[in-house]
């Protein structure tokens, strides 16, 4: 996070308010580009799916005509109904708050999207695999603190095709301006070389690789 604190504050703060009006203009969400990722990995086996921290159930609708039972599950009761609203006419999908631990499993997919950081890392990534069938994916889309060289190339290289990517997704301009997200929104604590520790140790011979748009993602299969 440290070049992205960098970013905000440097020529007292101009060019990143300039940046920020630009992205406003051609918005995107980060997190529903990585949507398309997710479909692309899927498990063999579909017959259940859970998404944890659904928000407005944008991912559990994409995901409900590929499995035979999808769960969208959100702590936040206000987008849980809003992803219920949302995934209305689908009589495969259910949409819970409370505890996602508490869902009845088990699942062929279980993803989350921005979601591991707002949680306690290894009791989730220890629960992820209790609920996840054998042969079972984990498809995680996250953020984490920088700190390595590598982090913060990645940083760079998401702070300069952001306004592109916008472009492309939202051709043409909005005229709301810079507006809140609609979901909450908790910084991340943990760097990605100590998530990295923890994924491998939970889940061995997981992939986890850095992305533009300040996310990385995890992938994971229970061995059989």
């Amino acid at each position: 996070m440290a070049f992205r604190g960098w970013a905000r504050t440097w020529a007292g703060g101009s060019v990143s308010t300039a940046v920020a009006r630009l992205n406003a203009r051609h918005p995107w969400s980060h997190n529903d580009w990585f949507h398309g990722w997710i479909l692309a990995n899927l498990p063999e086996q579909r017959r259940a799916a859970l998404d944890v921290g659904c928000g407005q159930g944008g991912l559990v609708a994409a995901l409900a005509p590929h499995f035979g039972r999808v769960v969208g599950n959100d702590a936040d009761p206000a987008m849980a109904r809003e992803a219920a609203a949302r995934c209305r006419g689908a009589a495969n999908v259910s949409v819970e708050d409370g505890a996602w631990t508490d869902v009845r499993g088990p699942f062929d997919l279980v993803t989350m999207v921005a979601v591991l950081h707002h949680l306690d890392v290894p009791t989730a990534l220890a629960e992820v695999r209790e609920l996840l069938a054998p042969g079972g994916r984990f498809l995680a889309v996250g953020l984490a603190q920088s700190q390595s060289v590598t982090d913060h190339v990645w940083d760079a290289a998401s702070i300069m095709t952001n306004p592109a990517i916008g472009f492309v997704l939202h051709p043409w301009p909005a005229r709301e301006g810079v507006r809140p997200p609609p979901y909450p929104v908790q910084e991340p604590t943990m760097t990605y070389d100590e998530l990295h520790g923890h994924v491998t140790a939970a889940m061995p011979g997981a992939t986890m690789r850095h992305r533009l748009a300040f996310r990385h993602t995890i992938e994971w299969t229970r061995p059989s």
